[in-house]
């Protein structure tokens, strides 16, 4: 009997109950009150159960119709959504938008566009990946996700078509009691290479056997950007950091900046592009989270 259930005979029990009567749910749902108190009275009847005590002026839920009105939004909430996704589908826009960030990328802007993410398309998911150096690529070239924000590697990538976005300033860092920390001005490479350097390993095969920022013969491989953070303010090595990961650290003098030879005082440039495969073009969600990208990040 449960099976033959109608949305009018749910809406009406959510309207009924919400408004407080059978005529103001007639109102509110556009039916005649004779309409309201019939579907009522047909889901009481499929499900066996009293859910409004009508000896009153007014109809009162039952215990059981309290219990069942939760069940009752939940279905007719999940059906107009899923009308609504179906809506929005068939105009074109994504059913679901998967972006992989690159770990060096400020978190603080992809924090703020996701917000706007939302309200803009609040009928598509959004799915965000974290991932670093060549295994942030994988997703975007495998077609697991639609859009990678990007930092440039010394691999071409012929399938993607990239956009650049800016530059994230990289700087070398060491933990104040760091020995390297007291070595003076213009610290040569050779005595950087006498102390423990954390290096962010690339997860994937990628860049394979390529070394990029690596000067000394002892390293640490981390595959976590947030421990490498952890490990430098703990002098367990010294290492190159997103500028913006520890600008805070810097004013604070619990990480200093490392003055190396042959190195810009300010850090080196990397950079950052959005990428999609050539192959799959963008759509209506995937252009809009693009262009806010390009303009918050310019």
């Amino acid at each position: 009997m449960l099976d033959g259930l109608s949305l009018d005979q749910l809406r009406s029990f959510v309207a009924a109950a919400e408004e407080g009567s059978f005529s103001a749910a007639g109102r509110k749902l556009n039916r005649v009150q004779s309409a309201v108190s019939g579907w009522i009275a047909g889901l009481e009847h499929q499900m066996g159960v009293t859910l409004f005590d009508r000896t009153g002026r007014f109809p009162k839920l039952t215990p059981a119709g309290q219990l069942l009105l939760a069940d009752a939004r939940s279905v007719v909430s999940g059906v107009d959504m899923m009308k609504e996704r179906a809506r929005v589908m068939a105009s074109g826009v994504e059913a679901e938008l998967s972006v992989v960030i690159d770990v060096f990328f400020p978190t603080a802007i992809v924090s703020t566009l996701a917000r706007e993410f939302a309200l803009k398309f609040p009928m598509t998911p959004l799915r965000l990946f974290v991932e670093g150096l060549g295994a942030a690529y994988l997703p975007v070239l495998d077609g697991r996700c639609s859009i990678g924000i990007l930092g440039a590697l010394p691999v071409p990538f012929p399938s993607l078509i990239g956009e650049r976005l800016g530059t994230i300033s990289l700087v070398t860092v060491a933990s104040k009691t760091h020995p390297l920390a007291s070595y003076g001005p213009r610290i040569d490479r050779r005595e950087l290479s006498k102390h423990v350097q954390l290096v962010l390993t690339d997860r994937s095969e990628l860049s394979a056997g390529q070394d990029h920022g690596v000067v000394s013969p002892f390293t640490w491989r981390l595959a976590d950007l947030s421990t490498k953070h952890a490990f430098l303010k703990h002098a367990v090595g010294w290492g190159n950091m997103p500028l913006h990961m520890v600008e805070g650290d810097l004013e604070s003098g619990e990480l200093v900046l490392l003055d190396v030879e042959d190195s810009p005082a300010d850090g080196f440039g990397l950079t950052m592009s959005v990428f999609h495969k050539a192959s799959s073009p963008t759509g209506p969600a995937a252009s809009w989270f693009i262009e806010r990208l390009r303009t918050m990040a310019g």
